[in-house]
């Protein structure tokens, strides 16, 4: 049974072909401003070598903390990987506040799941999932965003309790609460 895990090294292979499949739909680019496209930027050099890879999955879990060093404009974030046993199925980010800029386009919660994986419920598993870590960092409700035409994501967001509050710059804005209410 697939489920969100701190990122760990041992789903490197897997990480790997996803990564080729993401680079298939022609994600990874300069204009990629997504957190895979800056990703592969930054990491895709390293990432076929074992120490590499754990090189980039220590960064991902440092950034998680406060006191890491980021850039400007960017906050702690919480990055999960939903697997299964090794097979890397998707990802997500919890973001532990909100920029103006995340208040308008960004949102709390980022994810993403490999094409292969798509269309079996693994997204609304994997936001569920985030809605309690979000709760124990503090964030109720969390805003997760999606462009207006992504219906899939709008029906990700909406099964786990997401309410439109509006469209800005291109994007459906959905606060979702985390709390057991």
């Amino acid at each position: 049974m697939p489920d969100l895990v701190t990122p760990t090294p041992t789903v490197r292979v897997s990480f790997l072909q996803a990564m080729q499949e993401f680079l298939g739909e022609g994600r990874g680019t300069a204009e990629d401003n997504s957190m895979i496209g800056r990703e592969f930027r930054e990491y895709a050099a390293v990432w076929s070598t074992p120490d590499g890879f754990a090189a980039y999955v220590a960064d991902l879990r440092a950034a998680a903390r406060e006191e890491t060093p980021r850039p400007n404009g960017f906050v702690p974030s919480t990055t999960l990987w939903y697997v299964d046993g090794e097979d890397y199925l998707g990802r997500l980010a919890i973001r532990h506040r909100l920029t103006p800029f995340l208040l308008e386009v960004g949102g709390h919660i980022g994810y993403d799941v490999r094409p292969s994986a798509r269309r079996r419920g693994h997204a609304t598993a994997m936001l569920a999932a985030a809605l309690p870590v979000s709760r124990d960092l503090g964030i109720d409700p969390v805003l997760v965003t999606c462009d207006t035409d992504n219906v899939g994501s709008r029906k990700v967001i909406e099964a786990n309790g997401g309410v439109l509050e509006d469209e800005r710059n291109g994007k459906l804005r959905y606060w979702v609460p985390t709390s057991r209410s």
